[in-house]
């Protein structure tokens, strides 16, 4: 995913300008950014030869006992929001987890970000609970639903 840093980076500034995607205030380093995610769970959409969405994984812990949970993210750019990317981006995300022994799938998101708590909900996610005023930007509080999807093939 080295290659497509510079759209996906792209892609993930216009998330945070939303103030609903992510507590992040600004895009992280390369090294950052890979040192966080899960190398073999990380996708992008392409359309006519350009990026225009990613889905990723990041570690829930890093204890042992936690080594199949992982977190979701999911991005679209801008211009390509409502054209069912993120649905194939989420589900192509849950059959490459599940190839790799993830078996709980969990997700933070802003409460007021309805299109993403539906998307989630659409791929299978149950809402888990609402965490409220969970974090601050910009010294305004925020609500977070919290979400998770149980594997079917991996057995628990």
């Amino acid at each position: 995913m080295d290659s497509d840093w510079a759209s996906v980076s792209k892609i993930y500034a216009e998330g945070i300008k939303t103030g609903m995607a992510t507590f992040e205030t600004e895009v992280p380093s390369w090294e950052r950014w890979n040192n966080k995610y899960v190398p073999s769970c990380r996708l992008v959409a392409e359309l006519n030869g350009d990026v225009v969405g990613f889905a990723v994984l990041s570690k829930a812990s890093n204890r042992k006992v936690y080594k199949g949970v992982a977190e979701v993210s999911v991005y679209v750019s801008e211009s390509h929001r409502g054209m069912r990317i993120g649905t194939t981006l989420l589900n192509r995300l849950i059959e490459d987890s599940e190839a790799n022994g993830f078996w709980t799938l969990q997700a933070g998101i802003f409460s007021k970000n309805i299109a993403s708590i539906n998307l989630h909900v659409r791929c299978g996610f149950r809402i888990v609970g609402v965490r409220e005023k969970i974090g601050r930007i910009d010294n305004k509080w925020h609500d977070n639903h919290f979400l998770e999807r149980r594997s079917k093939k991996i057995e628990i």
